[in-house]
């Protein structure tokens, strides 16, 4: 057994002790600092683990073969890395609205560490005690604002929804361990072609896809998503839409390309469905909303769709393609979210009207959410117009290749929702330069780990959709582990 695997993990849990018991000790007033610390930690594994020696330098399997380093386990862990750093520096500015930030620090540092065994989780034990510790962590964190309503909600909603998620998910699994014996994907990929008449052995995959489809917000599992973004505090509402769900599809492909590939191939039709709804049901959903957390809600309910492209494609440009816009969208939405937390953060209001005047308090701020907006919306040349090109390319790519012409109904899909979302992204940066109803014109002062945090997100952006080569190289040697 090579325990030397969890390095990272074991760091990662260990930082976030330390949080917690620094919290006895640390002035009330300089508490906000801990998530400097936290982040110098962090960016200092994220910083080993390209250095080719140490931390995720070496592949293999540990625990009997349930956790496996490869490079999709890698490319995943530098992901989770860099989204907490910048919710990390999110929370520090979002911490005079937070009691207990010591404690949130570490509750962020938990649910990293659960995002990175999902990354390397290779059997269904793994699976789902790594999709327990996100979720239970994220529990806390969706309702940590005690004195609001909304979030004390948010938080109800989510433990609910999420219990029943996870009741799928054991049943499933339960269900495929029964009929097959095994647990390990390995062992399962070997013996799941023997079962595709086995209604049981059918069910349970289906039970274990809709536990993954309610961590990704994909349709018909993502009643929670609207709801919880609106009442978390908005550092949570951003991990949530960038680790939680990538987590959910690091998870997915693992099931569906290691364990169950014979699965897969006969279910294409099902994918191809899933991922077009998504798409509609986010887009269409969106275009009324005037919260932008609710916004940004159903957003991320139709950019589910948008992967799912790439899960439904049953290819490797098409899993490459996911991880890429996966790349993308992590700088694009924690962009969106600084804004949220700076401006509306003291605000009970978080109607789009308050970004009006935007340019005018900062213009900073205006440019940042204008250049995250254009990349939701998938204009060049930002990362998200890359992403959707890549994605569209595997579909139509597929349609060639088997003949099935549900692949250029899907493609159609996807062009559809990017034209309606035009509309309502198109509509946050009218508000920000020509609504005639700013409330409140004075200037919003920036600190100095802000506009770092800022000016990550924006060269991020630049960088992934004007020079891809980098993380696509990266993402097709990750999507090369899937079968």
């Amino acid at each position: 057994m090579n325990t030397s695997l969890v390095t990272l993990e074991l760091c990662v849990i260990a930082i976030g002790i330390v949080l917690m018991l620094a919290d006895f000790w640390m002035p009330a007033e300089r508490k906000k600092f801990l998530a400097y610390a936290a982040i110098a930690a962090l960016g200092g594994l994220l910083l080993i683990s390209f250095g080719g020696s140490g931390i995720c330098s070496v592949f293999g399997t540990a625990f009997d073969g349930s956790f496996v380093e490869d490079p999709l386990a890698l490319f995943f862990k530098r992901f989770f890395l860099v989204s907490a750093i910048l919710v990390l520096f999110l929370s520090a500015e979002f911490s005079d609205r937070l009691a207990g930030i010591s404690e949130y620090y570490s509750l962020v540092l938990f649910a990293l560490a659960g995002m990175l065994f999902a990354a390397s989780a290779n059997d269904f034990a793994m699976l789902f005690v790594s999709i327990e510790l996100i979720t239970i962590t994220f529990y806390v964190l969706t309702s940590f604002q005690r004195g609001r309503l909304v979030s004390l909600e948010a938080g109800m909603k989510y433990l609910i929804l999420g219990a029943l998620s996870s009741a799928f998910l054991v049943f499933g699994i339960a269900l495929i361990w029964g009929t097959t014996g095994k647990f390990n994907f390995s062992d399962l990929a070997q013996v799941s072609g023997q079962f595709l008449d086995n209604k049981i052995f059918l069910l349970g995959v289906l039970f274990v896809l809709v536990g993954l489809g309610f961590k990704i917000a994909a349709f018909p599992f993502q009643i929670w998503a609207p709801d919880v973004y609106q009442g978390a505090p908005t550092p949570t509402t951003a991990f949530l839409a960038v680790g939680s769900k990538a987590a959910g599809f690091v998870l997915l492909l693992r099931v569906l390309f290691v364990a169950l590939p014979d699965v897969t191939k006969h279910w294409a039709d099902l994918l191809i469905v899933i991922s077009g709804i998504t798409i509609l049901y986010g887009n269409l959903c969106a275009i009324p909303q005037r919260n932008l957390k609710r916004l940004l809600g159903y957003s991320s309910i139709a950019h589910a769709g948008y992967l799912l492209l790439g899960v439904a494609a049953l290819s490797a440009s098409g899993q490459s393609a996911l991880l890429y816009y996966l790349a993308g969208y992590l700088f694009t939405v924690v962009a969106a979210f600084t804004v949220v937390a700076l401006v509306m953060g003291h605000l009970d209001n978080e109607d789009i009207s308050a970004l009006a005047g935007l340019n005018q308090r900062s213009p900073l701020l205006a440019t940042t959410m204008t250049l995250a907006m254009v990349s939701l919306a998938g204009i060049p040349p930002l990362a998200g117009f890359f992403g959707k090109f890549l994605l569209l390319k595997a579909v139509i790519e597929q349609a060639q290749v088997t003949g099935n012409h549900g692949y250029y109904c899907l493609a159609f899909t996807a062009l559809a929702g990017v034209i309606i979302s035009l509309y309502y992204y198109l509509g946050v940066v009218r508000a920000i330069y020509w609504s005639k109803d700013a409330p409140d014109l004075s200037p919003i002062q920036l600190s100095s780990p802000v506009k770092l945090s800022i000016a990550i997100c924006i060269s991020g952006m630049f960088w992934i959709g004007i020079f891809p080569d980098t993380v696509l190289d990266l993402a097709t040697r990750a999507a090369g582990v899937l079968k």
